[in-house]
Order: C-alpha cells, then sequence, then structure tokens
C-alpha cells in the first residue's frame, strides 16, 4: 500500500502561484510514477502533470503547459507541483496519486485509471 498526504492548496488570486506538495510512505518512492489530477465541481478528474521514477520524464496537459512544473525529490519521497499564472479556471481539488512503474518503464501515465494510489486532495481556489 501506498499512502499520500497533499499539502500546500489554499486560496489565492489570479496570477498568483501556489505550491503543491505530496507525500509518500509505503513503498519506495524510485518505484513510482507520480501524477497530479484535479476535480472541478461537475466535472471529470483531469490530469494536470505527471512524472515518471527518476524525475527524468513528465507530461503537462494543454491547460497548464507553460504554466505549471512537476518535480521529484527521491530522497524525500515527495513530488511537487509548482502552478503560475493562476485563473479562476484553476480551482479544483487537487489530488496526487501514484502508481507502481513496470521494470524498465520509463515514462508516465496519463488517466486515472492507471492510478492505483490516491491521495485525499487538497483544495485550490482561484479568485478573479
Amino acid at each position: 500500500q501506498v499512502q499520500l498526504v497533499e499539502s500546500g492548496g489554499g486560496l489565492v488570486q489570479a496570477g498568483g502561484s501556489l505550491r503543491l506538495s505530496c507525500t509518500a510512505s509505503g513503498r519506495t518512492f524510485s518505484e513510482l510514477i507520480m501524477g497530479w489530477f484535479r476535480q472541478a465541481p461537475g466535472k471529470e478528474r483531469e490530469i494536470v502533470a505527471s512524472v515518471n521514477w527518476s524525475g527524468g520524464n513528465t507530461y503537462y496537459s494543454g491547460s497548464v503547459r507553460g504554466r505549471g512544473s512537476v518535480s521529484r525529490d527521491n530522497a524525500k519521497n515527495t513530488v511537487h507541483l509548482q502552478m503560475n499564472s493562476l485563473k479562476p479556471e484553476d480551482t479544483a481539488v487537487y489530488y496526487c496519486a501514484a502508481a507502481l512503474a513496470p521494470t524498465g518503464y520509463s515514462g508516465t501515465y496519463y488517466f486515472p485509471y492507471e492510478y492505483g494510489f490516491w491521495g485525499q486532495g487538497t483544495q485550490v481556489t482561484v479568485s478573479s
């Protein structure tokens, strides 16, 4: 089992920045593909960004590309999501997710069903 705990959400004005963090336990962190998802009221959960086991391969959704940056620190079992130039439409609950990386796989995952472990979520609200 993998336990994930997010932190860093809150209320921010449009144009501002936020850094979300997620700390994992229960498994060797470098065995995990990590993802950030978000879900706004009435909408489906969508990927924001993901990162492979080493941090060398990242993915960003079109809605955050150029404004977001995902990074991981395998020594601290932590993954971060830095979001800049925030917009009201970024308002959502943000979830950290983890998936076991298959042996030899250096890519990331993109869909919620590919991740077997989820954090409890942290609210991000962007005011206009």
